[in-house]
């Protein structure tokens, strides 16, 4: 397969690269130093369009392709993770699920906004006990009347806490059924909770390892009453539904751990240029030179391997096992050139102000959000027709 762009792609990821160089990148070290989303930085991706890339003109998005989103989080990955995941999961976790499951008045009243940047929304899924096993789902929501009152928590819920996050949609259990061989089936549905509601609290951000900028919250909801029209979609379908956002979010989740193997690369070949010991440029050393060549072989591995997944997906072919595999590819790809591109800096790998040194802290995540490595393996395993 050979992966080409058009010419819009090629300008747009142009585009998101200078915008990442020249305003993202100056200004990460010290948000990621206090653990801070810049706010300022998220309206002017709003203002580039970048939230509406892959919907509708129609209904205020882009009319681009999940090829374009992709670009422009890798774009954006090369320089600071945390802004690329914003975006990723602003769009894939917080704007598809209403955009393609919600009801007309769903979408009038929260996608505006949504699609501008001007608000953020999050999808609250994983729990304690449930994330890669949604069986292990507590939080229950039961009709009221004309209500939904919700008991329960989640975790990890990225975007959730924003000044900015206008609303969370959770998944619940809304009821159960006795299978023939007497075991329960439990009843999972999405319902919508708008920020502020009364019996929903954002709790403190976690003390993460990296990824400082992005915004992640645990979240409890208490006798939290909502319309009973804030069901997202069809009751009992709320994570068959999701399952489609998880698939295509892997891909993104591709593109977001290239860039960050990219960024590594960049910055590794930059200093082993310019570092010169013993009277000459590090990079002239075969066991360098060949580290960086490693490091480029990953990229662009990671690289086609999302390209392929993300044109599957717009081409209406079957994808899951693609996604699967560029997301374990990608992760593996960033984290071994995060830890190679601070090798080849030394002691100056090891300083924060550094990039390499928060790509270091920032990758690990990358094998573990969105489906761990091990689920990947499984999911590519079963494609095998294996039953691992």
């Amino acid at each position: 397969m050979i992966a080409e762009l058009d010419d819009e792609q090629l300008k747009l990821s142009q585009v998101v690269r200078d915008f990442a160089d020249s305003v993202v990148a100056p200004a990460a070290y010290r948000y990621d130093t206090e653990r801070r989303l810049p706010l300022e930085i998220i309206a002017q991706m709003g203002e580039l369009g970048l939230f509406g890339l892959p919907f509708p003109r129609d209904i205020g998005g882009q009319g681009k392709d999940y090829v374009s989103l992709c670009l422009a989080v890798e774009a954006l990955a090369r320089v600071d993770q945390s802004i690329a995941v914003t975006l990723e999961a602003g769009v894939g976790l917080g704007i598809v699920p209403i955009y393609r499951h919600g009801s007309r008045e769903q979408q009038e009243r929260w996608l505006p906004d949504l699609l501008a940047g001007r608000a953020l929304a999050a999808f609250g899924l994983t729990e304690a006990q449930a994330g890669s096993d949604a069986g292990g789902t507590r939080t229950t929501a039961r009709l009221d009347g004309d209500e939904w009152v919700i008991d329960g928590s989640k975790q990890f819920i990225t975007n959730s806490g924003t000044p900015i996050t206008s609303l969370v949609t959770i998944t619940a259990v809304t009821g159960e059924s006795t299978r023939p061989d007497g075991s329960v089936r439990k009843e999972l549905s999405s319902i919508i909770v708008p920020s502020g509601t009364p019996g929903f609290e954002v709790g403190p951000a976690y003390d993460k390892v990296g990824w400082h900028t992005s915004d992640t919250h645990p979240l409890t909801l208490t006798g939290v009453r909502v319309p009973a029209e804030n069901l997202l979609g069809e009751r009992g379908r709320g994570y068959a539904n999701f399952l489609r956002a998880l698939d295509e979010g892997r891909i993104a989740f591709a593109a977001l751990a290239t860039g960050a193997a990219q960024g590594c690369l960049e910055e590794a070949l930059r200093y082993a240029k310019e570092r010169v010991v013993f009277g000459r440029a590090i990079g002239e050393n075969q066991h360098v030179a060949f580290t960086l060549a490693r490091m480029q072989a990953r990229v662009h591995t990671a690289r086609l391997a999302w390209y392929d997944a993300a044109q599957r997906l717009v081409h209406g072919k079957p994808f899951k096992a693609e996604a699967s595999i560029a997301k374990l590819v990608g992760g593996e790809a960033a984290m071994a050139n995060a830890r190679d591109a601070s090798q080849i800096f030394g002691g100056y790998g090891f300083l924060n102000e550094n990039p390499v040194a928060r790509h270091y802290r920032d990758s690990k995540i990358l094998e573990v959000g969105e489906g761990t490595t091990e689920v990947q393996l499984m999911i590519i395993a079963r494609s095998l027709g294996l039953d691992a």
